[in-house]
């Protein structure tokens, strides 16, 4: 993508409403834009992020066995009824009226759609284990919308629900969503640490959030540092064997959010120079509920014996729109952004220093070319911009990489490549430079 021909709305002040490090750098850096209280629209860059972020949650949750599905935004009311959380959830629920009277809400979470979808077609224990999940909009109407996208009134979230005959199943299924959440943050350049946490309106008595430690977290959190030292499991992982011994390595050591914390507890079971006390941002949540849903639903399948049971629960939370902010927390320094490779908008930077300059502009296009061919999505700065501007806004953006072509450099056959992480330039021949990104 050439950056003249690109919509980049990068700012040079912060604006005054910013009150935290990621919403300030995303708006200067073009990612988006607030159209009301809560509410962002996503500009091309921030898009891209969102749909890098997208994706790989959508490869780890395929991974583990779930299957994908879209339901709508807006739900109807009745079905909340059915569960008795129409009048429990609260005023966060936006409630509408279309033009036939019909009471509709616009869904903050689905586990009651999503029951029903279930109880439509799924009669015996033979179609279980089952997880659906989807990638939607949510609105949930914050009393105080804050920290851009860490706390908006909209939202993008993965929510995905697993429906088991018993509760054996129900927590292997459990263990399957705790287990795809560690890969996924993990590919995002993330460290996370699951902690006991506060069921909520969701319900149940089993949930984890999923942290991220950032000095700007919402959540007090209390844990044991062993738990940041842990392996994350591999791609080759087998979701069909028991993950227990995954599970229970982490959950063994103390970790908990300030909602459940128990101090006398944390002091009794972790060393002194083991205990952590931090704040922490939450990216993920999974929940095991049981038969809330099922009971006042009716979703029940036949068993092998031939009686209808409930079935078992759970629902899995990710939120998609807010690790783009969370990862800007965990990977930022004064200049702007660093995103890590799996989430970057685009892999690598090219900056002309000259454009107008026959030399270096056919550089430029031999290197755009080259690595647009295998399959590199590259941001090509040729605006006619002086050099320190250019470096500013590619430093502002965070790109992993740079590989910057001036006339200088040409002379003797170089160009700069900079990792942006890192600040570490290397002048190397523009062969080398293709040759370095072309094989990754």
């Amino acid at each position: 993508m050439r950056l003249s021909r690109y919509f980049l709305p990068v700012l040079k002040e912060t604006p005054n409403e910013a009150q935290i490090v990621s919403h300030r750098l995303m708006l200067r850096a073009g990612l988006i834009r607030q159209e009301a209280a809560g509410i962002y629209a996503w500009l091309p860059l921030g898009f891209r992020v969102l749909q890098k972020i997208e994706q790989i949650v959508r490869e780890e949750m395929n991974r583990a066995g779930a299957i994908e599905i879209l339901m709508p935004t807006l739900q109807p009311a009745d079905l909340w009824r059915e569960t008795g959380r129409y009048d429990a959830y609260g005023p966060e629920m936006l409630r509408i009226k279309d033009r036939q009277d019909r009471e509709l809400v616009y869904g903050p979470t689905n586990e009651d759609m999503v029951t029903e979808i279930f109880r439509a077609y799924v009669h015996s224990y033979k179609a279980l284990p089952l997880n659906l999940y989807h990638t939607q909009w949510k609105f949930r109407d914050e009393v105080r919308p804050r920290f851009g996208v860490m706390r908006g009134r909209e939202f993008l979230m993965k929510d995905a629900y697993s429906f088991d005959l018993n509760k054996e199943g129900a927590r292997r299924s459990y263990n399957r969503m705790y287990v795809a959440y560690l890969r996924a943050f993990s590919r995002m350049g993330l460290q996370t640490i699951p902690m006991r946490a506060e069921t909520g309106p969701i319900g149940g008595d089993l949930s984890h959030e999923f942290i991220v430690l950032a000095e700007t977290g919402e959540s007090g959190v209390f844990c044991h540092k062993d738990l940041l030292d842990m392996p994350i499991p591999g791609a080759d992982i087998d979701f069909d064997s028991d993950l227990e011994p995954i599970v229970s390595q982490r959950t063994k050591l103390y970790a908990a959010t300030e909602d459940v914390h128990d101090q006398a507890r944390f002091e009794r079971e972790v060393p002194a120079d083991k205990r952590l006390s931090a704040r922490g941002i939450e990216v993920g949540q999974i929940f095991y509920f049981g038969t809330k849903y099922s009971v006042p639903m009716k979703a029940v399948v036949t068993g092998p014996d031939g009686r209808d049971v409930p079935i078992e629960g759970g629902s899995y939370g990710i939120g998609v729109s807010r690790l783009a902010g969370a990862i800007i927390e965990a990977s930022h320094d004064d200049a702007g952004i660093i995103w890590p490779e799996g989430v970057a908008p685009f892999d690598i930077a090219l900056i002309n220093l000259k454009p107008g300059d026959a030399k270096v502009d056919a550089a430029c296009e031999e290197i755009y070319a080259k690595l647009t061919a295998a399959k590199k999505d590259i941001l090509y700065d040729d605006r006619d911009e002086r050099a320190g501007a250019k470096f500013a806004s590619m430093d502002l953006i965070g790109i992993p990489y740079q590989i910057v072509v001036g006339p200088r450099g040409l002379e003797k056959g170089l160009v700069e490549v900079k990792v942006r992480a890192t600040g570490v330039k290397d002048e190397v021949p523009v062969e080398s430079a293709v040759a370095r990104f072309a094989k990754t």
